[in-house]
């Protein structure tokens, strides 16, 4: 697989952006040094609410980021951030609903590396095309994963995982969120890896995936550590690992895939905003403007460190280079990825809702 880390892509993202950044950063400058001339800019925006398209389902992990940041855009912005949900399909759903949006600056949206960089390797057709029908805002967070289990499962630690996936086939199954999502190349991994056979099982989002680890309803999860923050806390959901280049600092006892003998998994999910094509640059460069400012105060930096979240903002420049070179790393896990999953789908690939949240 390869080992590029996010921070070698965020490298050459900068380097390939070198030309057009500059004027990038001085637009940025002058909105942030000015709101006369920010004004200039935009006209009279925002002169009415602005819809924020989210494409995972309410109550998750990222859903709580965009809320908090809708309403801190909206105090900045002086008009009202509505957060609407659009989950379901690989999150083709919101970014299908995106590209169609009237690119009049009243429409932004939050998609993920999935519906960016993984779908145009996944399908043959889609019904947005992710290099000609969104602008690039801003990259946001990345996120710090965990692999969970059910508190009820008679293991303690990675080890006993696998010998458990191993000895007793088809026993286990695993929150994704359909077929070639984050979620889903992880389990492809670890199914090659552990040449052990765990059924998927789609979900719309995090909040639903951890709701069902709690309920018991699937035995396992490798998502965004806090969206089971409140099942570890009541001792009803293990975290066997998280998915950091180091420990957590409020977890130290929850070694890093790594340290538990699953060193090579280097994908990292990402999340960031895009706005339709057509939206003029002066409102996209204002708007990243405010992300920034938002990003670097204290307070909202403690709110995402707390929700587990490393943020990592860029300029829309940074942000589309970025998007191209990701693109191509998103093709090569899901080559991967496809390749361990043929021998299984020859025989008895029958996870439960297979290919049902296409």
């Amino acid at each position: 697989m390869d080992t590029t880390t996010p921070k070698d892509i965020a490298h050459r993202a900068r380097t390939a952006a070198h030309h057009g950044l500059a004027a990038g950063l001085l637009g940025v400058a002058l909105v942030a040094g000015s709101t006369t001339a920010a004004a200039q800019g935009t006209g009279n925006w925002p002169a009415k609410p602005i819809r924020l398209l989210h494409s995972i389902a309410s109550g998750s992990l990222t859903d709580v980021v965009a809320r908090a940041m809708g309403d801190e855009l909206a105090r900045r912005l002086g008009q009202p951030v509505v957060v609407e949900n659009r989950p379901g399909g690989n999150m083709i759903i919101a970014a299908e609903a995106c590209a169609r949006a009237a690119g009049d600056g009243y429409t932004a949206c939050v998609l993920s590396v999935d519906a960016l960089s993984s779908n145009p390797h996944t399908f043959e057709r889609l019904p947005y095309n992710p290099e000609r029908d969104f602008k690039p805002l801003a990259l946001l967070f990345y996120v710090q994963e965990a692999l969970v289990v059910h508190a009820a499962l008679p293991i303690a630690n990675i080890g006993e995982l696998r010998a458990l996936a191993v000895n007793r086939p088809g026993s286990l199954n695993m929150g994704t969120l359909g077929p070639d999502s984050s979620p889903d190349i992880f389990l492809a991994w670890l199914r090659d890896r552990w040449k052990a056979d765990i059924a998927a099982v789609p979900y719309k989002g995090g909040g639903p995936i951890a709701a069902a680890v709690l309920a018991g309803e699937i035995q396992m999860g490798y998502l965004g550590l806090g969206n089971f923050l409140g099942g570890i806390q009541a001792g009803r959901i293990r975290a066997l690992a998280v998915g950091s280049t180091r420990r957590i600092a409020q977890f130290p006892d929850v070694p890093t895939l790594a340290e538990a003998g699953l060193d090579g998994y280097g994908l990292r999910p990402w999340w960031g905003m895009v706005m339709p094509a057509e939206t003029p640059d002066p409102v996209v460069n204002r708007l990243n403007n405010e992300i920034m400012r938002l990003y670097a105060e204290p307070k909202f930096a403690e709110f995402m460190l707390s929700k587990y979240l490393e943020t990592a903002p860029n300029t829309p420049a940074e942000f589309g280079a970025f998007l191209k070179l990701d693109r191509e790393r998103a093709g090569q896990a899901i080559r991967l990825a496809r390749q361990s999953q043929g021998a299984r789908k020859e025989g008895n690939d029958t996870a439960p809702g297979s290919g049902g949240a296409r």
